[in-house]
C-alpha cells in the first residue's frame, strides 16, 4: 500500500483529488476567518479549558496547562496564527507546494482542535491527511512540488560538487 501511495501514478491522481478537496477545506476556513469580521480565539481557548474539568473532564490536565498558561494569555497571537495557519495549510495542499509540510502542519492543527475537545470533521481530516503525509513526494506529483524537485536535481546535477572527477592512473 505504501508503495502504491509513494511510486503509482494513479495514486498521485487521487493524491490530487484529495489535496483539493482538504486544501479547499482549510482555505474556506481559513477565509472565513479573515474574513468574518474579527476572528478572536479566545473564547474557543476558554471553553476548551473549561471541558478539563468535571466528573468526565474531555480536555487533558496537560493540555489544559498549556491553554491556561500559554494559549489564552496570548489569545490574539494564537488567533493570529489559526487563520493564516488554515489558510497557508490550505494554498499549500492545493497547489501541492511544500505539501509534505502543509500536511503535517494541517494534522497539528488537528489534533490541537481534538485536544481542546472540537470533534467536528477533525478525525476525518487527519485520516486523509495522512495519505498525503506518508505518499512523501508522490502527493505533489501534479503539482508545485514536481517542478520545485526538479529544479533542484537539475540544480545538484550541474554543481560542482556532484561532478566527481575520477582519474585513472596506469
Amino acid at each position: 500500500m505504501i508503495d502504491f501511495l509513494r511510486k503509482n501514478v494513479w495514486a498521485a491522481a487521487l493524491l490530487l483529488a484529495l489535496r483539493l478537496y482538504v486544501g479547499y477545506t482549510w482555505v474556506s476556513a481559513g477565509l472565513h476567518k479573515m474574513t468574518g469580521g474579527g476572528f478572536d480565539a479566545s473564547g474557543f481557548l476558554k471553553g476548551a479549558l473549561a471541558k478539563a474539568s468535571g466528573e468526565n473532564p474531555i480536555v487533558q490536565g496537560w493540555w489544559a496547562s498549556f491553554l491556561e498558561h500559554v494559549a489564552i494569555p496570548n489569545a490574539q497571537l494564537f488567533s493570529l496564527m489559526v487563520q493564516w495557519g488554515e489558510l497557508l495549510v490550505g494554498i499549500g495542499l492545493i497547489v501541492g507546494g511544500l505539501t509534505r509540510t502543509a500536511a503535517f502542519f494541517g494534522i497539528v492543527m488537528n489534533m490541537s482542535f481534538l485536544l481542546s475537545g472540537s470533534i467536528s470533521a477533525n478525525p476525518i481530516m487527519i485520516i486523509l491527511t495522512l495519505f498525503i503525509l506518508v505518499a512523501y513526494t508522490n502527493a505533489g506529483r501534479f503539482g508545485v512540488d514536481q517542478l520545485l524537485f526538479r529544479r533542484l536535481k537539475l540544480t545538484r546535477s550541474h554543481s560542482p560538487q556532484s561532478s566527481t572527477s575520477t582519474s585513472v592512473t596506469s
